[in-house]
C-alpha cells in the first residue's frame, strides 16, 4: 500500500490471522482497485503526506462490512454506501466489525471540474449508493470488476473516461447544481472532456484541432484560448498522447508480431518516415530499438550494462522541448 499507492500506516490487534488481498485495474485516467482485509487501522498523517502524495481523491464504495473514516473534521461510519477522501490531507480509518471490502476508484485531482473548496465539503461524508446518481455509479464501478479485465486496454481507457464522467455527476449532485462551478473549473471540465476526446480518437489520422472544436461546440478561436495558458497547444496534445500509446505498445510482448508501422498507423501516423522521426526526437532512439530493448530477457540486459546504460536516459520523453 505504502510503495504503489501513498505512504500509510496500517496496524490490527490481530496480527496472527490478519489477511488482505488489493487488486488494481487500470482506466487509463483513473484506476479501479479493490481492498478485502481484516479488521485493520489505517492512518495517514502530515508527516506521510510529505513523504508522498499522488493528488488522488478516492472514491471508496464499501461493499462488505463498514468502516469509519475521519477527514478535515468530518467524520461518518460507511456500510455499503460512498465516501469521498483526499489523498493531500490527513485522514484515519477504522473497521467497525470485521472484514471489510472496498472498491476505490483513484481519480487525480485536477481531473474532477468541481472547485476544491467545495469538494472539500464531501470528504469522508456518506454519499448513498442505492439511490440516484450514487447507485449509477456503484453498479458500475462493480461491473467494471466483473468484466473489466477482460476488455482490451483501447476499451479500458473509454471505461476510465466514463467512469470519471459518472464520479463528477456523482459528487455535483451531491454538491447541488453544478452550474455554479467558477468559471475555470468549467474550463478544466471541458479540457479534461477534450483530453478524453483525444485519447479515444488517436487513431483517426483526420483528428485536428478544427475537428475537435467542432465536435465540442467550440471556434476554433476559442479552442485555442482554452489551451492558451496550458503547456501543450492542443495540436502538441496530439502528437504527445500518440507518441506516448505508441512508446507503450511497442513494448508489449502481446503485440510483438506486429509491425512497427501497423501501430504507427493504427495511431494516426501517416507516413511511417514521420513517425520515426518524431520518436526518435522524444524518447532518443528508435522505435525499432526501443521494441528490441522493451522485450529484451532481463538476464541479457545484465550482460550488457554498457548498453543499458547508453539507452536508459534518452528513453524519457522530451515533449517540452517540441511544443
Amino acid at each position: 500500500m505504502s510503495s504503489e499507492v501513498m505512504p500509510v500506516m496500517l496496524s490490527t490487534r490481530h496480527a496472527a490471522d490478519f489477511s488482505a488481498r488489493i487488486t488494481n485495474l487500470d482506466l487509463g485516467v483513473v484506476r479501479l482497485s479493490t481492498v478485502a482485509c481484516s479488521p485493520v487501522l489505517s492512518r495517514r498523517t502530515a508527516a506521510h503526506v510529505r513523504r508522498g502524495d499522488p493528488e488522488h481523491l478516492q472514491l471508496a464504495l464499501i461493499t462488505q462490512g463498514a468502516f469509519r473514516i475521519s477527514q478535515r473534521d468530518n467524520e461518518s461510519v460507511v456500510a455499503g454506501g460512498l465516501v469521498l477522501t483526499d489523498t493531500s490531507r490527513p485522514s484515519e480509518g477504522t473497521s467497525t466489525g470485521g472484514q471489510v471490502e472496498t472498491v476505490v476508484l483513484q481519480i487525480p485531482r485536477l481531473a474532477v471540474a468541481l472547485h476544491p473548496d467545495r469538494l472539500d465539503r464531501l470528504l469522508a461524508q456518506s454519499i448513498a449508493a442505492d439511490v440516484g446518481s450514487g447507485a449509477i455509479l456503484a453498479d458500475f464501478m462493480k461491473t467494471l470488476l466483473t468484466h473489466g479485465p477482460r476488455c482490451r486496454p483501447q476499451e479500458l481507457r473509454v471505461m476510465g473516461s466514463i467512469a470519471l464522467e459518472l464520479a463528477t455527476a456523482c459528487l455535483a449532485q451531491r454538491l447541488g447544481d453544478s452550474g455554479e462551478a467558477p468559471a475555470e473549473a468549467r474550463a478544466q471540465e471541458t479540457r479534461q472532456r477534450i483530453y478524453r476526446f483525444i485519447e479515444n480518437n488517436l487513431g483517426d489520422p483526420g483528428l485536428t484541432p478544427q475537428v475537435i472544436a467542432d465536435r465540442h461546440n467550440l471556434s476554433l478561436r476559442g479552442l485555442y484560448a482554452l489551451f492558451g495558458d496550458q503547456d501543450l497547444s492542443i495540436a502538441a496534445r496530439i502528437r504527445q498522447s500518440r507518441l506516448e500509446r505508441a512508446h507503450a505498445d511497442l513494448a508489449l510482448r502481446e503485440l510483438s508480431g506486429q509491425p512497427v508501422q501497423a501501430i504507427a498507423a493504427r495511431l494516426g501516423f501517416s507516413s511511417a518516415t514521420a513517425f520515426s522521426r518524431a520518436f526518435r526526437e522524444t524518447y532518443g532512439i528508435t522505435p525499432t530499438e526501443h521494441r528490441a530493448l522493451s522485450l529484451a530477457p532481463r538476464h541479457a540486459e545484465h550482460r550488457n550494462p554498457a548498453r543499458q546504460a547508453h539507452h536508459g536516459v534518452p528513453l524519457q520523453p522530451r515533449f517540452g522541448l517540441h511544443t
